[in-house]
């Protein structure tokens, strides 16, 4: 029983951590009233529809396919390079960045060994990280935090784009130019094993639900039913899926918008963290991701501000940085450590220096853009 419980701690820590604080926030803050009001069902249910529908297309085999749809014909090292990093930036626009690192960082772990280019799996992993991170932020489906922001604060459309997309190209610009020199420039001859997608007719099913969270995240079609039927196909078409949803990460919230909710009651916390973001949001919202990481940052901040611009922009570069960062980030870790002949010590201290690199360009730009 204790065995399993220290893994549970391993494995959900954010969430351990996220319980614990809920309940010091209890004690401080008696239940009333006010706590019926603490949850955001809408972002919940939409975190569970986008979870669900990525979950039936991974199950299926579509990611897999598109990425050997588009790497089959490459014979360049640097071509190569550039498109796995590329991949994971332009997917997690749509799928998140957690997801697409969970459906690339295998594939490219396995092509690489393949390819006898062992040496740069650390960099090319690495670079696919902090592109799935920065990729995520252009979009409110991106990741959490955008999508938790993007409705905490009712942003239109084109004003959250007017904040993302530079940042965004920005990035593009200087993870294409770094991810050329990642790999030799010429690849060994080596053949690829070939994917394809198991149901076509669960394809149109999965898409059609994926343009109908698009819809939902739009305020187009009221989440209930989005969520109602979301349920109803998993049921029908494969609900073994319900069990591949991240519940925990829902919970989290859950435990998170407990803790926002009860600080903003307390004064004296509030106005310390209200001094804090009035002098200048978008650091404060990016030091607070470095030890919290950018979701529940994004969470606890967002009580406190009414500047949602500089908000969106820090948590979403706060997402570069430490390891905890970005709990996606933790996601590429995993899968590296499990690695046979894995170096660590040498992962994390590539990982750390490029994304120091990568957040002190990033805040730069976005402090100069104002």
């Amino acid at each position: 029983m204790l065995k399993k419980i220290k893994t549970f701690v391993a494995n959900e820590t954010v969430l351990c951590t996220a319980a614990v604080c809920a309940i010091i926030t209890v004690f401080i803050v008696p239940p009333d009233g006010e706590y019926l009001h603490y949850v955001d069902f809408r972002v919940l249910c939409l975190l569970f529809c986008l979870m669900a529908v990525v979950a039936g297309l991974k199950a299926i085999g579509t990611f897999h396919w598109l990425a050997y749809r588009l790497l089959q014909h490459i014979r360049s090292g640097r071509i190569l390079g550039v498109t796995l990093v590329l991949l994971p930036f332009f997917s997690s626009m749509f799928i998140t960045n957690d997801v697409a690192l969970i459906i690339f960082i295998p594939f490219t772990l396995m092509l690489l060994d393949q390819l006898g280019c062992g040496r740069s799996i650390i960099p090319v992993t690495v670079f696919q990280t902090i592109a799935a991170n920065l990729g995520s932020m252009a979009t409110p489906v991106g990741n959490p935090q955008n999508l938790y922001l993007f409705a905490y604060y009712n942003v239109n459309i084109g004003d959250f784009f007017s904040v993302t997309l530079p940042l965004t190209a920005v990035s593009l610009i200087a993870l294409s130019v770094g991810s050329v020199f990642l790999l030799p420039h010429k690849l060994p001859d080596q053949p690829m094993e070939s994917a394809d997608v198991q149901s076509s007719k669960q394809l149109l099913v999965y898409a059609a639900l994926f343009i109908l969270c698009l819809l939902t995240v739009f305020r187009i079609v009221p989440y209930l039913l989005t969520t109602a039927i979301t349920v109803a196909v998993l049921l029908i078409a494969n609900r073994k899926l319900l069990k591949e949803i991240d519940y925990m990460l829902l919970l989290t919230f859950v435990c998170f918008f407990i803790v926002s909710e009860n600080l903003g009651r307390v004064d004296a916390i509030r106005d310390f963290l209200q001094r804090l973001l009035q002098s200048n949001t978008l650091i404060t919202a990016a030091a607070t991701s470095q030890v919290i990481s950018n979701v529940p940052a994004a969470v606890i901040l967002s009580g406190f501000t009414d500047q949602w611009q500089q908000l969106l922009s820090g948590v979403n570069i706060g997402g570069l940085g430490t390891p905890i960062a970005s709990l996606a980030s933790l996601i590429t870790l995993k899968f590296y450590m499990r690695r046979p002949g894995a170096r660590t010590v040498r992962f994390i201290g590539f990982f750390t220096a490029a994304n120091v690199i990568a957040l002190a360009v990033l805040l730069a730009f976005a402090l100069a853009i104002g």
